[in-house]
């Protein structure tokens, strides 16, 4: 039976994660309220299973929709099985929510309840970030990438959308545990169109991970966006596994027991590695929700201001 709306007492932004207590986000968006000038806002946190039932998830968009003091959310995890279950309850879907079938976060204008896909801009500045411009055009570098999701498919995207072909690479290999994921991906990658060489394998042993990474040409990058080592133990690849030489290893959480990112690390001076965790990924994503559900600018003196803040209760 779905539950009633709760009518919150004052303005609260939901977290709706897997373990959103252990988030330091917990700290940090008080003090970003502070910093916004909207101390009244509280944050609360929705805890969900993994691919958890479809009327779990529109319980909780039905709250954001129907409660006028519930404002909206930022979605991890969840992105493409909350919109799979309640795509109906939104009003509006931006575009890239709708190409990939996701929202990051779901937010409310002028009655209606939109969602929005952030994370192929936010994955985006984040990967310009840590290699630069031109790099694959410089290195020959390719990508591997555990875990063909939201934030994965997000990245993928953004590398397609690149302009200049050095910012482009020859090759991207998706590696999933399910085929579902694969064939979403594989879906919407095709609907767009790209020169770049997508590759899509289905595989669950981190043994057989270790010989794909062994695969792919000095200077590429391999990310973890499997959530492994935060949401679920361990990582992709094992201790033996050989990151690229030069190569760069980045670890989309920022948090957990990071396996992948200290196998990595172990290997950063033999194999002179460039790596990287979810940090920068973490403040970006977030502060480009707050700013769309409290409906202001995200300019670039408003995040510096954000960054400090987080960065110093790290």
């Amino acid at each position: 039976m779905t539950q009633p709306i709760v009518t919150k007492t004052q303005p609260t932004f939901y977290f709706i994660g897997v373990t959103t207590g252990k988030s330091s986000i917990r700290k940090i968006f008080p003090k970003w309220m502070e910093v916004l000038g909207r101390p009244e806002v509280v944050l609360e946190g929705v805890d969900l299973k993994i691919h958890d039932e479809p009327e779990n998830y529109r319980r909780v968009v039905t709250q954001i929709k129907e409660d006028p003091l519930s404002l909206g959310a930022l979605v991890t995890t969840h992105k493409i099985d909350l919109v799979t279950a309640a795509r109906d309850l939104f009003d509006y879907l931006d575009p890239n929510a709708q190409i990939t079938g996701e929202v990051s976060s779901i937010s409310k204008r002028d009655g209606r309840l939109e969602g929005h896909a952030f994370d192929p801009i936010t994955s985006g500045l984040s990967m310009d970030a840590i290699i630069g411009k031109d790099y694959f055009g410089r290195t020959g570098g390719e990508v591997l990438c555990f875990g063909a999701g939201g934030s994965g498919l997000a990245t993928a995207l953004h590398l397609i959308r690149k302009q200049e072909k050095a910012d482009r690479p020859e090759r991207f290999v998706f590696v999933n545990r399910s085929q579902g994921r694969l064939d979403h991906a594989r879906e919407v990658i095709e609907s767009v169109g790209t020169d770049i060489k997508f590759e899509y394998i289905q595989n669950s042993d981190p043994v057989v991970n270790d010989s794909i990474m062994a695969q792919m040409k000095p200077y590429s990058v391999v990310i973890n966006a499997t959530g492994m080592g935060k949401d679920t133990p361990g990582s992709p690849v094992t201790w033996e596994g050989k990151f690229p030489e030069n190569g760069v290893a980045w670890e989309f959480n920022y948090r957990g027991e990071l396996d992948f990112l200290h196998q990595a690390l172990a290997q950063k001076e033999e194999r002179n590695l460039t790596v990287e965790d979810g940090w920068v990924y973490f403040v970006y994503g977030w502060s480009a929700v707050v700013a769309q559900v409290l409906h202001f600018e995200l300019t670039d003196e408003i995040f510096q201001k954000l960054e400090r803040t987080a960065a110093a209760m790290r």
